[in-house]
This record gives structure tokens, C-alpha cells and sequence, in this order.
């Protein structure tokens, strides 16, 4: 049970009905982060943001983020083994481990395995930005006690109308 009044929706999408405010600032950020200009594609994006939520035992964000990824991977030409097992990938998901613990745990080896894996700055960037805002997503989901999916499967209807409209556009109906 939610530790405030809100609407009967899971996750952040009942904060985010009941606090439009904040809703557009944080639809911005993730839709810039996970959307916006990067090397990094969106299932690449989402993957980083599934792994941050998955080791802070976020489960709605985990659930969700990790559907969107599975989707965009798929329509990538990639599965998320693949994702996973690439070397530059894993070299990203060190940093987002380390920047989810504790941002200044980051050292320069950490980035310079990543730019021998074939990151960039912005890769590294978009790494660091997306784990230290995931981590604010976790604490602010969990934080109220929102409600995750019933199931695995339930967040998969959700991860395609994200998956193909962004963070941006409200759900049908």
C-alpha cells in the first residue's frame, strides 16, 4: 500500500498522474536520456536503466525497463544476452554500478576500459547521467511504497506503447 493517496495505477505512473508538476520535468529527463541523441541506442539506453533498477531491488522499474529493453534489443537485431555479453556494454554497466553505489567510486581506469571497448565520452556520459537518475527513479518509486505489475508478463504491454512512443506520449486509453 502506497505510503500517500494515490491514484490506483502502478509504479511511478500513479505519481506522475498525481503530480503533474513534477510529471513533465521527469518525462523530459527520461525521455532525453533513453530517447534523445546518443551513441548508445535506445535498447542499450534501457538495458543500462533495467540493470540500475534491477540491482536497487526496484522492481517496477526493473520490470519495466527491462520489457523496453527485451523490445528494442528484438527490434535492434539484438537480444539482451547479446547486449549483455558485449564487451563495451559491460565496461558501461561497471561504471552505472559503481555511479549506483557511490558517483565518486569512478575512477579513471573504470572510463578508460570503457573507451578501450569502443565508448566515447558521451557514451560514458549518457552512462553516468542514466545510473545516477535511475537511482532517483528507484528512491522515488520506492521511496512512496508504489505498487509494482502483478507479473512479468504484465509489464510487457506497458514496455511496447514506451518502447514505440517514448516517455512523452500517455498511454491509450
Amino acid at each position: 500500500m502506497p505510503h500517500i493517496d494515490l491514484p490506483g495505477l502502478p509504479g511511478i505512473a500513479a505519481l506522475l498522474a498525481r503530480y503533474p508538476l513534477t510529471a513533465a520535468p521527469l518525462n523530459d529527463l527520461a525521455q532525453t536520456l533513453l530517447r534523445g541523441p546518443s551513441p548508445l541506442s535506445p535498447g542499450e539506453r534501457e538495458a543500462i536503466a533495467a540493470y540500475v533498477s534491477q540491482r536497487n531491488d526496484c522492481a517496477f522499474c526493473a520490470g519495466t525497463h527491462g520489457a523496453v529493453a527485451r523490445y528494442l534489443l528484438d527490434r535492434e537485431g539484438r537480444s539482451a544476452d547479446d547486449a549483455e555479453a558485449d564487451p563495451k556494454m559491460r565496461a558501461l554497466l561497471a561504471i552505472a554500478e559503481k555511479v549506483r553505489l557511490d558517483g565518486r567510486s569512478v575512477a579513471a581506469d573504470d572510463v578508460a576500459r570503457a573507451r578501450e571497448q569502443g565508448a566515447d565520452d558521451r557514451a560514458v556520459h549518457d552512462t553516468v547521467l542514466i545510473a545516477a537518475a535511475f537511482s532517483m527513479f528507484n528512491r522515488y518509486v520506492d521511496g512512496l511504497a508504489t505498487v509494482a505489475l502483478p507479473s512479468p508478463e504484465a509489464y510487457e504491454g506497458h514496455a511496447k506503447h514506451l518502447a514505440e512512443n517514448g516517455y512523452l506520449a500517455p498511454p491509450a486509453g
